[in-house]
């Protein structure tokens, strides 16, 4: 989303920055190109997996409209090449849920891993048989693996985790304080949730967060529109995909 000037890598408010830059230990970035510079931004894919994308999946299966969901996965697979051209670190998310509803050997419950009791009550309340009838995103299962071809190559980091952050308990913030990362660059679903939820613990543990607009998505257009309000006003700087590769061009015309 551009800045009123059409321009998406003026400064904010001259006068409020020169402020911030006084009271700052570290000078921020102030424009979007600085803050998606590829030595120091990574891109990160957020649970693009069959659950939560295809026909057949969980989403589809409770009954959400997943059309947004397939189009802003059609527009994935150009950002993560341009991405990867201007050498920006690719970090891929996926969520493993269930584990099995099968008994375990020699025990009389099932060899349940992640849901917790508040987990699994949320879900019998409103989730109409997910992680309860049906398992979601297991381990090795096609609901659980990625959509199309918006997955990792080679090398590149896959962070697994059990709960909506993709901090909470898993090695995100290792991998990217690790290769010198100060922002989070975040695409993928569902907006509202995993990535809103990734979008605040970033920002808190201070990250500058960058949301593609048009590059997540959720199911239903209010919801959408709800979490880019939310985070471009407390927590980030929501862009679009045209923006965004618009900055990495000037970063490599000044290299």
């Amino acid at each position: 989303m551009k800045n009123p000037s059409g321009d998406p890598t003026l400064s904010k408010p001259t006068e409020d920055f020169e402020i911030a830059v006084r009271l700052s230990h570290v000078r921020p970035l102030a424009k979007l190109r600085d803050k998606v510079d590829p030595k120091h931004a990574a891109l990160i894919v957020v649970d693009m997996q069959n659950d939560f994308c295809a026909v057949g999946g969980m989403m589809s299966n409770e009954g959400f409209d997943i059309s947004e969901v397939q189009r802003t996965a059609s527009r994935l697979p150009a950002l993560l090449a341009a991405a990867r051209s201007a050498g920006v670190l690719v970090v891929f998310v996926r969520n493993v849920y269930s584990t099995s509803t099968e008994l375990s050997s020699g025990q009389n419950r099932p060899a349940n891993m992640y849901l917790s009791d508040s987990w699994l009550e949320q879900a019998a309340r409103t989730r109409k048989g997910s992680y309860t009838r049906r398992e979601v995103c297991a381990q090795g299962s096609w609901e659980g693996d990625f959509y199309g071809d918006i997955r990792p190559e080679p090398g590149e980091p896959v962070v697994t985790k059990h709960r909506y952050s993709a901090f909470h308990s898993t090695d995100l913030d290792s991998i990217l304080r690790t290769h010198g990362i100060r922002t989070i660059i975040l695409t993928g679903v569902a907006t509202n949730v995993c990535v809103e939820t990734t979008a605040r613990e970033g920002f808190v543990r201070d990250y500058y967060v960058v949301l593609v607009a048009d590059g997540t998505a959720t199911y239903s257009a209010d919801d959408q529109q709800a979490t880019l309000r939310n985070i471009d006003r407390f927590f980030g700087e929501v862009t679009s995909i045209s923006d965004l590769t618009s900055a990495w061009a000037l970063v490599g015309t000044q290299q």
